[in-house]
C-alpha cells in the first residue's frame, strides 16, 4: 500500500522539493518529482543543481537517455515512470496512477492558494482508504 506524507508550512515548495529529494536520495530511494507544469519542471532542475553548493544530487529529465541508471527524475508526466519507489508530487491535483508508489509526499507551503487544493489531495487520499501523514516543516526549521 503506498504511504502518503504531506509536508505543510513549506517556505518555498521547490526548496523543500530539492531538500525530501536530496534526502530521500541519501537513503538509497529512487525518486520522481511529478512536475506536470514545464516550466517548473525546468525551474526545479535548475534549482537541484544549485541548493547546496558541496552537496550533488544526480538528476535528469525523465525524458533523459540518463534516466534509467539516474536515481532522481523529474517529469511533466506519468504515463511511463522509470521509478515507482517515491514521488515528490509538485502538482495541484493528486498525481495519475499514484499508487504505483511506494510513498507519495506532498509539499504544501502557507500560502492559501495553496492549501486548498492541497485539503482536497489529503480528501482524495482519504477516500482511497489511505491515511496520510502530516509533517509541519516550520517546526523543523525552528530546531
Amino acid at each position: 500500500m503506498t504511504e502518503v506524507r504531506f509536508f505543510h508550512n513549506a517556505p518555498d515548495k521547490l526548496s523543500a522539493a530539492c531538500r525530501l529529494a536530496a534526502a530521500a536520495y541519501r537513503h538509497g530511494r529512487k525518486v520522481t518529482v511529478f512536475a506536470p507544469e514545464a516550466g517548473q519542471a525546468t525551474r526545479f532542475d535548475a534549482l537541484l543543481w544549485t541548493f547546496q553548493p558541496l552537496a550533488f544530487v544526480p538528476h535528469v529529465l525523465g525524458s533523459s537517455p540518463l534516466a534509467a541508471e539516474t536515481p532522481v527524475l523529474i517529469e511533466t508526466g506519468l504515463e511511463r515512470p522509470q521509478h515507482l519507489d517515491v514521488l515528490i508530487n509538485l502538482g495541484n491535483e493528486a498525481p495519475p496512477a499514484f499508487e504505483r508508489f511506494s510513498q507519495v509526499i506532498e509539499i504544501v507551503t502557507s500560502d492559501p492558494v495553496d492549501r486548498g487544493p492541497a485539503r482536497a489531495r489529503w480528501a482524495f487520499y482519504r477516500e482511497r482508504g489511505l491515511e496520510p501523514e502530516a509533517n509541519d516543516l516550520s517546526a523543523r526549521e525552528r530546531s
